[in-house]
């Protein structure tokens, strides 16, 4: 580096430590960091928002402290007309602080029905390529306290169990990568101060202002409740109770599995033992759902009703033969066998 680009990048950072004199920055950025608590390279997601935004801030004076390699990466989607002017527009905003943002195209025909997540899955893909490319184990999330409570939220919709209402966690391994939130505890409206009092701006997503999307109406319905005396942080621990809870079936669920389930490997058989279905229900469903997916190599796990059908039939019935999820699953006097369609 030459030595009038060395003058620019401390120039740089002194303004950007400089920001961390704010009392309230300051504890933004402690709350990050105590959240982060990570010593080797990451990527950070950016989409121009606030949350984004104010993350690229937080992850560049966490990567300064700590002397670490951080790469940024926007996702031009490319489903709104200005969707590559805005990308561009947040790639040079973010060059002004030393942020050097790469711009990853989704290529291809975009879909007319489950925009939304769909859209999410072709970005994580996209993300988790680059972090793979370059051996880099972890990415940064911009998720908040407020996408935490909408999820909860959405899953209730959805008539999710205990594991899908707090399926939102602070880490998640998603194509061989840790998925990180470390914005997790801290309220949108801290994120958006953040961002307009370092950059002055922030992109504003149409489709967050849209009420034919769950999510937004979920937002707005929240928005309500917060009218009605809401008390977040008594919802916070509610959910933080309920993990609690969830850890100890996924604890018993893994025991489940490791005791009572023999694996037939040269055939990719699995063979179910009868106490394997002695369990509470819950740890059923689960030690269930999961050898059903190894089985037959899905990404996604088969919907509940389907697992409570087969739970049913063995409890119920002396032997049977079904496929489900790419398994053939038989019950022979008291053995419960799986494998491979």
């Amino acid at each position: 580096m030459s030595p009038k680009n060395l003058n620019v990048s401390k120039k740089t950072h002194n303004f950007l430590f400089n920001k961390l004199k704010d009392k309230r920055t300051l504890q933004i950025y402690k709350k990050f960091e105590s959240e982060l608590a990570i010593k080797s390279n990451f990527i950070v997601a950016v989409s121009g928002g606030p949350d984004s935004l104010a993350l690229s801030f937080l992850a560049k004076i966490y990567s300064i402290k700590k002397s670490l390699d951080v790469k940024y990466y926007i996702v031009d989607h490319r489903l709104r007309k200005n969707s590559t002017l805005e990308a561009k527009y947040v790639q040079k905003k973010l060059k002004n602080f030393s942020i050097n943002l790469n711009i990853l195209n989704w290529k291809g025909i975009k879909p007319k029905k489950n925009i939304q997540s769909i859209a999410r899955e072709k970005r994580y893909k996209l993300l988790t390529d680059e972090a793979k490319k370059f051996r880099i184990k972890n990415i940064l999330l911009g998720h908040h306290l407020d996408d935490l409570f909408e999820n909860f939220f959405i899953r209730i919709l959805r008539g999710s169990g205990l594991k899908g209402l707090i399926s939102l966690d602070k880490e998640t391994y998603k194509n061989q990568v840790n998925l990180i939130r470390p914005l997790i505890k801290i309220d949108k409206n801290e994120l958006i101060y953040l961002s307009n009092y370092i950059f002055g701006t922030y992109i504003k997503d149409p489709s967050n202002e849209d009420d034919k999307f769950k999510r937004v109406k979920i937002r707005n319905f929240l928005k309500q409740l917060g009218l009605e005396g809401l008390d977040r942080k008594k919802f916070f621990l509610t959910i933080k109770n309920l993990k609690f809870a969830n850890e100890n079936i996924e604890f018993y669920t893994k025991k489940n599995l490791e005791d009572n389930v023999t694996v037939l490997s040269q055939k990719n058989i699995l063979i179910l033992k009868e106490n394997f279905f002695s369990q509470s229900r819950e740890v059923v469903f689960r030690s269930l759902t999961e050898v059903i997916k190894i089985v037959g190599k899905k990404y996604y796990a088969v919907r509940g009703r389907k697992i409570d059908k087969i739970i049913d039939l063995v409890n119920t019935k002396s032997s049977f033969k079904v496929t489900l999820g790419g398994c053939i699953i038989k019950k022979v006097s008291e053995t419960v066998i799986l494998c491979k369609e």
